[in-house]
């Protein structure tokens, strides 16, 4: 498990390409037949990434996080990025398509994770509307986001679009999204992790527009469906002192609570959008006039 340590506003000014990126970039989650992990001290917040492909992996406990089990004391949520594959939670098999969200609550002992086509994909290329591979081909891509739990709420399966659905922006605007709420405080119940996928209509390249931030949650994107030769310039730092970072394809962003978290992509695509921290309440926004940002 990598270690990310916590930062403040004042150090982003004197960073390099390089520095920011090794803060707030996580690449390389999503290796075959591995489980890779990162732990941000900024609201304890894990990221995993699973990728099931020969065999099936168990999600072990870490000494980073002082526990025998990973959900000794954590809750997650899990969202498969790759073709269809199930997640086993304490005997109880769960099937996620591509897009679907699990929700795993805290004292779960045994989590095994397997795609139901075990063939390896690059990771990227171009999309289904574009000749690539279809959402439906390959192996699992399991995007874990975990924060600590303090009581158990029941392991709830929300498959892809059936979640609180929120048509968000305008065509005229760039931003036209689809925004789906899975797991949040009028949805699937959880201590700390808020968390759902938002899509980009065909046309439509900005993400979180208008900006914000909110200091009570740390959040965390992973972008994904982005054709392999396109990028998203993602937006953070404090509102009058930004910077950006290039983001490829199945590249998680750690945004702390202090910080803007926005996009624009050279195509369409979708993120992953999860936070902890303070509160659950979606639209506790620290908003802003884009006319000040700098």
């Amino acid at each position: 498990m990598e270690q990310r340590y916590a930062t403040a506003p004042d150090q982003v000014p004197g960073m390099t390409t390089d520095d920011l990126r090794r803060h707030y970039l996580v690449p390389g989650l999503f290796v075959d037949d591995e489980i890779r992990t990162v732990y941000t001290h900024h609201d304890r917040v894990v990221l995993g990434g699973i990728s099931p492909v020969s065999a099936p992996l168990t999600l072990p406990g870490f000494p980073e996080i002082r526990s025998e089990r990973f959900f000794e004391h954590r809750e997650a949520g899990i969202v498969n990025v790759g073709g269809p594959g199930t997640i086993t939670v304490d005997g109880t098999e769960h099937h996620l398509g591509h897009g679907s969200c699990l929700y795993v609550g805290r004292g779960a002992a045994d989590v095994v994770l397997a795609s139901d086509e075990p063939i390896t994909l690059d990771g990227g290329g171009p999309t289904a509307a574009e000749g690539g591979p279809t959402a439906e081909a390959g192996p699992a891509r399991f995007y874990l986001f975990s924060a600590p739990a303090h009581t158990a709420y029941p392991t709830t399966l929300v498959p892809a679009g059936q979640g609180t659905v929120r048509e968000l922006g305008d065509p005229l605007t760039s931003n036209r999204r689809t925004l789906n709420q899975y797991i949040h405080e009028n949805g699937v119940r959880s201590c700390q992790v808020v968390m759902g996928v938002t899509t980009l209509h065909p046309g439509s390249m900005w993400n979180t527009m208008p900006a914000h931030t909110h200091d009570r949650r740390t959040e965390c994107y992973l972008y994904f469906d982005l054709p392999g030769e396109a990028r998203v310039l993602h937006v953070l730092g404090e509102p009058t002192e930004t910077r950006h970072l290039v983001v490829a394809d199945r590249e998680a962003i750690i945004a702390p609570s202090w910080s803007v978290h926005s996009g624009v992509g050279t195509a369409s695509y979708s993120f992953v959008w999860a936070m902890a921290g303070e509160n659950q309440a979606f639209d506790d926004m620290d908003g802003f006039d884009v006319a000040t940002m700098r």
